[in-house]
């Protein structure tokens, strides 16, 4: 199985404890829904692997204390640090809403501007603290979208499409000739949350 059959559910931040225990961030909309999780595909130099839980618990909120299997060391726990977790797409529950998307789901769309018509494609999506943003190939641009209900309307899956209603202006803020905007720096993969929810970083600062 490879990445592109699979979603990216979140990634180790640390160690916990002396016993091989890990702290799992889930990068997900309800972090509960996965108290019950029986395993997981870690990728581990570029492989993913499967890992199977023998007891996981959320903790305050997107964090969970994992214990792997045949993981029984700080050791051995230690070599897992920052690998990405990772569960196969056909586990993951479709949305129907059509003001809802997973953020993987629209990459490739093309983007549909109510004042402008057609305009460019999904490149991919930045998960930011403050805002999460679409990146957009425009005349081969990339042009930075936010992602709020005010912005960005629907999502039609038959034809791959996303209706949006950009602010006056933003696209002639790419358009300067010779002005790049700096691409902001993201907090990971974040393609399992869902377009009208927000945002929780990992709190690594807790003693474990």
């Amino acid at each position: 199985m490879t990445k592109d059959d699979c979603y990216q559910l979140g990634h180790i931040t640390k160690t916990h404890g002396v016993n091989g225990e890990l702290v799992l961030f889930l990068d997900v909309d309800t972090p509960t829904e996965y108290a019950d999780l029986a395993s997981v595909l870690l990728e581990v130099r570029g492989e993913l692997i499967p890992y199977f839980i023998e007891s996981i618990a959320i903790v305050k909120g997107s964090r969970a204390i994992v214990a792997f299997e045949d993981i029984d060391s700080m050791e051995q726990a230690e070599r897992l640090i920052n690998c990405g977790a990772f569960l196969p797409l056909d586990e993951l529950e479709p949305i129907t809403d059509e003001t809802r998307f997973y953020f993987h789901e629209i990459v490739g769309y093309q983007i549909i501007d109510a004042e402008a018509g057609e305009l460019g494609t999904v490149r991919g999506i930045y998960a930011m603290n403050a805002q999460d943003l679409i990146a957009m190939d425009y005349l081969d641009k990339e042009v930075l979208i936010p992602i709020n209900s005010d912005i960005v309307r629907t999502v039609d899956r038959a034809t791959r499409k996303l209706n949006v209603a950009l602010p006056d202006g933003l696209l002639a803020i790419y358009m300067e000739e010779g002005k790049d905007a700096d691409k902001p720096e993201t907090e990971g993969d974040s393609s399992l949350r869902s377009a009208d929810q927000g945002d929780e970083t990992p709190d690594d600062t807790d003693e474990d």
